[in-house]
């Protein structure tokens, strides 16, 4: 038996807009075992959330579409269920974490109702049971169960944040999503939700996929790191295959000339020239080709396959018998 506890198979997912086609998601492939932390990095606009709403089902319901590919947690088939049949799973074997608190909680219902909600939809226990949990639950991300009472517009932005994650852990789900959990608070209260979400993983033993686009989070919280870039993955590995590798995929080394560093002086960081491409015209071949420094003729005609050493992959021509150099 495989000891896959969540994957993602050839996913791809498209949006109609208009008379063009958003080619959002282009053939994915994903998994992690139980308890495991993946990070799933890249810059905004390369399909993160997008694959996160997919294994959640939430994708907009007239312009979204899965096109090919599966989605599995254990052992269920995610897109073969019925919507009344995953209505059921989401909270209690999938709940996901959203970027933005304020537009996920509802103003004019108290954080308390809101997450009893939760537990009305999926647990079967009485009133006054449900109310202990709410408190409990309220307690374990270091807010006073007095405060049940209170709307989301009386918290700040990193206690909104704590009832979100309350919220998402209600039903003690097997499988947690985080999309980009920090984005909107400031650096100290970052750390404390970081710590909070990862002993909050470990004592349940929960599985999570963590969207971000900062390496450094990454580094400190994740067990595998996939980097996506225009819908695609183009390198896989262990935190260590990535941090402390000696070959990487030229997005991957972008991302990290990206990035301040202390014991170094600069004047300025070296960004990634170019934009991301248009996902309704994607280039030919390599998606990154236009942008990368390190660009062949081969690059501008045909998509590279993964170059697999141990538990590393890279999808890129540099590396593989085809670009001429040694995999």
């Amino acid at each position: 038996m495989s000891d896959k506890f969540f994957s993602i198979e050839n996913l791809s997912v498209e949006y109609i807009a208009d008379d063009e086609v958003v080619k959002a998601v282009n053939g994915i492939t994903l998994s992690m075992k139980r308890g495991e932390t993946l990070g799933l990095v890249g810059e905004t606009g390369a399909g993160k959330t997008t694959s996160a709403l997919a294994v959640m089902r939430l994708l907009p319901p007239r312009t979204g579409r899965v096109v090919s590919g599966s989605i599995t947690v254990g052992d269920i088939d995610i897109l073969s269920l019925s919507e009344p049949e995953m209505r059921k799973l989401r909270g209690e074997l999938v709940a996901m974490i959203y970027q933005d608190p304020m537009t996920s909680l509802n103003p004019v219902i108290t954080v308390g109702d809101q997450i009893l909600e939760v537990l009305e939809l999926h647990k079967r226990q009485s009133k006054a049971a449900m109310k202990a949990r709410v408190a409990e639950l309220l307690e374990l991300v270091g807010i006073s169960a007095e405060r049940a009472d209170e709307y989301p517009h009386q918290f700040s932005g990193g206690m909104r944040q704590r009832v979100v994650i309350a919220m998402a852990l209600a039903c003690e789900p097997e499988l947690l999503i985080a999309d980009e959990p920090t984005t909107a608070l400031d650096v100290t209260i970052q750390a404390q939700v970081l710590q909070m979400i990862r002993e909050l993983k470990t004592k349940l033993n929960t599985s999570m996929l963590l969207i971000t686009h900062d390496l450094g989070v990454v580094a400190h919280t994740c067990d595998n790191v996939a980097i996506m870039y225009a819908g695609e993955i183009v390198e896989q590995g262990t935190v260590a295959d990535i941090f402390n590798g000696k070959r990487h995929h030229p997005y991957t080394n972008g991302l990290f000339g990206s990035i301040p560093r202390l014991n170094k002086q600069s004047k300025r960081l070296n960004p990634i020239e170019g934009m991301l491409p248009d996902p309704t015209n994607l280039p030919e071949g390599c998606n990154f080709s236009p942008r990368c420094p390190s660009c062949m003729e081969i690059c501008k005609i045909k998509s590279p396959r993964f170059v697999q050493s141990g538990t590393h992959r890279i999808a890129c021509h540099l590396y593989s018998s085809e670009g001429g150099a040694n995999a």
